[in-house]
C-alpha cells in the first residue's frame, strides 16, 4: 500500500497539513485540510478573532479549488494567513500574550497608547 506524502504549509502562526485528525496523529489526506493557528500561543485570542481567521481561511482554500493540492498552494495559502493575523494584531482584535513561552514581536512591537502630560 502507498503513503501519500504529507503536505504541509507552516509558518511561525499558520500551520496548514493536508491530513485529517484521528486522535492525535495526522493521517495524509488529499480531501481535508487540517488548519493549526498559534501552536505557540503567541498571542491572546477571543472565539470573534479565530473565527475570523477560520472563514479567512475558508475563502482561500475556496479561491484555490480546482487547482492541484501542492506545497506552493498550501504556502501560499498560510502566507495570506499569516498576513491576516497582522492585520488583526494591527487592529486590535488580537494581541500579543506576555506569558508567551517566548515574545519576541515577530509582528511588529505592541502598540502602546501614548498619555500627554497635560
Amino acid at each position: 500500500m502507498d503513503n501519500p506524502m504529507l503536505l504541509k504549509s507552516t509558518t511561525r502562526h499558520i500551520r496548514i497539513f493536508a491530513a485529517e485528525m484521528d486522535s492525535y496523529e495526522l493521517i495524509p489526506s488529499n480531501q481535508v485540510l487540517t488548519l493549526d493557528v498559534d501552536p505557540d500561543n503567541e498571542f491572546n485570542w477571543n472565539e470573534d478573532a479565530l473565527q475570523k481567521v477560520y472563514r479567512q481561511f475558508d475563502q482561500l482554500v475556496e479561491a484555490s479549488s480546482g487547482q492541484d493540492l501542492s506545497d506552493y498552494n498550501l504556502r501560499r495559502i498560510g502566507s495570506d494567513l499569516e498576513h491576516y493575523l497582522r492585520s488583526l494584531l494591527q487592529k486590535g482584535e488580537i494581541s500579543y500574550n506576555l506569558s508567551s513561552r517566548v515574545t519576541n514581536y515577530s509582528m511588529g512591537l505592541p502598540q502602546v497608547a501614548v498619555v500627554e502630560n497635560q
